[in-house]
């Protein structure tokens, strides 16, 4: 005979995690580097840091949704690294 008041326990891989918060959003602009060249999406860190509280909670519903979507856009996955040479010779370095 079958006992249809089973409970299974799904056991997973994945640590769980609380989501983001506004106050965490808040600190890692607040440590953003100013004078620093921009990522590809041309934003200064001035600019973000001289935002209201509205840019704050811009930021944090976007890292929200894709947090919940657990999926980025292929864009945010691509980086340029550009070497500054500052002393030595630059043609045997490459």
């Amino acid at each position: 005979m079958l006992n249809d008041d089973i409970q299974t326990e799904v056991h997973t891989a994945e640590p769980l995690v609380p989501e983001l918060s506004v106050f965490e959003v808040e600190l890692a602009i607040e440590n953003l580097k100013c004078q620093k060249s921009s990522g590809s999406n041309q934003i200064p860190s001035e600019l973000i840091k001289g935002g209201d509280r509205k840019i704050c909670y811009q930021i944090h519903k976007l890292i929200i949704s894709i947090w919940n979507k657990e999926e980025l856009q292929e864009e945010w996955k691509q980086s340029i690294v550009v070497p500054i040479y500052r002393k030595g010779d630059k043609i045997r370095l490459q």
